[in-house]
C-alpha cells in the first residue's frame, strides 16, 4: 500500500522537533466500522486512521493517515490508503503580533496536501481564519483554491472547510462533538461536480468514566456521520451513512 511518508513521519516524529519550536501535539488512532459506502470496492468498510494535531512556533498542523479495509467485495481490491497534511502559517505568531478584531482571533495562510492511491492527489492553499465563538472549543473556517497534481484529476476549483470541536461536560465525564464541512464550489471542469462533504464525530470519554481522571482525553467511543452529497464530484452519488468508532490519544 501506498502511504504518505511526510503524513507519517509528522505523526509518528513529532519529538524529533526540538526546543521550544513545538508548543503542543497530540497523535490518536481511531478504528471504525461502517455499511452503504458509495464508490468503493464495497459497501462494508473498516477503517485504520492514525492522527496528528499541534502547534509549533509559526503556526499549527493536522495531519492523517486511512487505511481502509472492505468487506465482501467482488472488484479484487482489499484495501486502499488515503491521507492529508495540513499546516497552516499563522500571521499572528510569524509578525510577533496580536492579529484580532471581532470574533477573529488570527488569520493564517493554510495549505492541505491530499494524496491516495488513484487520481487523487490535490494541493490547497489559502486563508485561515479562527474564531472565538461561544460553546465551541475551537472554531476554523479555511477557504481553499484547489489544484489537482495528478494526471486525470479535474478536482480544480475552490473549497471552503470549517473545522469544529464543541466540548459537552456530562456528570464526571465529556461528550465531544468535532469535524469539519469539505464543501468543493465553483469548480473549473463541468465534469467534476461541486460537492458537500460533512463528517463529524460525536464521542464520550469513556477512558475517564471508566478509569478517572488521569485517563480523561484518552479513551473514546461513538459514532461518525457521514453525508457527502455529489461524492467524488460524481453528480447524484450521495452517501448518506455512519460509523461506529473506537478512538485513543497516546
Amino acid at each position: 500500500m501506498k502511504k504518505t511518508g511526510l503524513c507519517l513521519a509528522l505523526m509518528l516524529s513529532p519529538q524529533a522537533f526540538a526546543g521550544d519550536l513545538v508548543q503542543w501535539w497530540d497523535f490518536s488512532a481511531t478504528a471504525l466500522y461502517g455499511e452503504d459506502y458509495d464508490l468503493a470496492a464495497s459497501d462494508k468498510q473498516a477503517t485504520v486512521t492514525l492522527e496528528t494535531a499541534g502547534a509549533w512556533k509559526y503556526g499549527d498542523w493536522f495531519a492523517f493517515q486511512d487505511f481502509i479495509y472492505f468487506k465482501g467485495n467482488d472488484v479484487g481490491m482489499d484495501n486502499t490508503t488515503y491521507g492529508e497534511i495540513s499546516p497552516r502559517f499563522s500571521a499572528s505568531k510569524i509578525l510577533g503580533e496580536k492579529i484580532a478584531f471581532g470574533p477573529v482571533t488570527d488569520l493564517s495562510l493554510a495549505l492541505t496536501y491530499e494524496e491516495g492511491e488513484g487520481p487523487v492527489h490535490s494541493l490547497l492553499y489559502g486563508l485561515g481564519i479562527d474564531v472565538a465563538v461561544p460553546y465551541f472549543t475551537y472554531l476554523n473556517f479555511n477557504t481553499y483554491r484547489r489544484n489537482g497534481m495528478s494526471t486525470g484529476n479535474n478536482s480544480d476549483g475552490w473549497q471552503f472547510t470549517p473545522v469544529f470541536r464543541i466540548d459537552i461536560p456530562i456528570g464526571s465525564a465529556n461528550i465531544v462533538l468535532d469535524g469539519f464541512i469539505d464543501w468543493v464550489f465553483a469548480t473549473d471542469d463541468n465534469g467534476y461536480e461541486e460537492n458537500f462533504h460533512f463528517n463529524p464525530q460525536l464521542k464520550y470519554d469513556l477512558g475517564k468514566s471508566l478509569f478517572g481522571d488521569h485517563q480523561a482525553n484518552k479513551l473514546f467511543v461513538g459514532i461518525e456521520y457521514d453525508l457527502w452529497t455529489n461524492k467524488y464530484g460524481v453528480k447524484g452519488v450521495d452517501q448518506d451513512t455512519y460509523s461506529v468508532i473506537a478512538k485513543y490519544h497516546f
